[in-house]
């Protein structure tokens, strides 16, 4: 288990994507991925209240919607869920009126009193940041959230972030939520040291690179693959990137485990709690395989290696 930042939570070391949820996995299936994660011990969600606005008749908060209704059948105890605010078509955005409005809705559609970590999902360059900050203290302070946490801010946003929250006397997030994998390292630079040193938790979105690090593919041709990521993927299809699969590869195979697992161990080697979804429940197997697979010193430095091209 892993406690999130300097709060009080305490979470299973990788976080269920809610992405796919009402997108590449219907509510049944949905409802099956979260029972099957839950079974093995998964407690952390993610999710956010634009997924998935982007899909031909969706509008926004099909996800959320899906996990709320999950909640109220299954009732699960100890489940952190986090959602996100700013993308929504209907609350764009971070001004104090928004985040509010925008908690308010995702707390009906998750069901719940109060969401565990509500993240800023993208820096607001229309609304002073004073007044964001202030508007997640008062959503903390009123018990709409308990913990702020950022997603997609630069180093110098969210240094501001702890220094107005501290001038404020109001809630520090806990966590920041940046792109990071074996292919896309480049957060390595300073992102993750001004984590370690504001004492949030890294909790990285794209942990499989959209798929790439599953080793499925292994060639820039994608003629023929249906999955929606498969465009995506096929951009690290290079020589660098399979460089990369290579050596996850040798990991895999001395441990048993696929090569997504051996992904998600490293960045759990590295002090993260990554993020990954699962579109169908026998994918489920495999990122609790990486949540708790423990890799040698000498399989982290391979990887390393292999993938310092991509630290950029």
């Amino acid at each position: 288990m892993t406690v999130l930042g300097t709060s009080d939570l305490t979470v299973f070391p990788l976080s269920l994507g809610g992405n796919v949820f009402g997108w590449t996995a219907d509510r049944d299936t949905s409802f099956a991925v979260l029972d099957a994660f839950t079974a093995a011990g998964g407690d952390f969600i993610d999710t956010a209240d634009v997924y998935s606005a982007w899909v031909p008749g969706n509008s926004g908060g099909e996800s959320e919607r899906i996990i709320g209704e999950w909640i109220a059948s299954r009732r699960p105890e100890g489940v952190v869920v986090a959602t996100k605010v700013s993308k929504h078509p209907e609350f764009p955005g971070l001004s104090a009126d928004n985040v509010r409005a925008a908690a308010e809705a995702s707390l009906a559609r998750l069901g719940v009193d109060t969401i565990d970590v509500y993240y800023a999902h993208a820096e607001d360059p229309d609304t002073p940041l004073e007044e964001t900050v202030a508007a997640f203290g008062s959503l903390v302070a009123d018990g709409l959230i308990r913990y702020p946490a950022v997603s997609n801010f630069s180093v110098e946003r969210t240094r501001e972030w702890v220094r107005l929250a501290r001038e404020q006397g109001v809630a520090e997030p806990i966590a920041t939520q940046p792109a990071y994998n074996l292919v896309d390292r480049a957060v390595e630079r300073d992102v993750v040291p001004t984590a370690a040193e504001l004492g949030l938790t890294v909790v990285p979105y794209y942990a499989l690179a959209s798929g790439f690090l599953t080793g499925k593919y292994r060639s820039a041709d994608t003629a023929g693959q249906s999955s929606p990521r498969a465009g995506s993927a096929a951009k690290y299809a290079t020589a660098d990137g399979l460089a990369v699969l290579s050596a996850l590869d040798d990991v895999a195979a001395a441990h048993g485990v696929s090569v997504a697992s051996a992904a998600l161990g490293w960045l759990r080697a590295k002090g993260a709690v990554p993020i990954a979804s699962a579109s169908r429940v026998d994918q489920v197997k495999g990122l609790i395989a990486g949540a708790t697979l423990e890799l040698a010193p000498d399989e982290v430095a391979a990887l390393d290696d292999a993938s310092a091209p991509f630290v950029g």
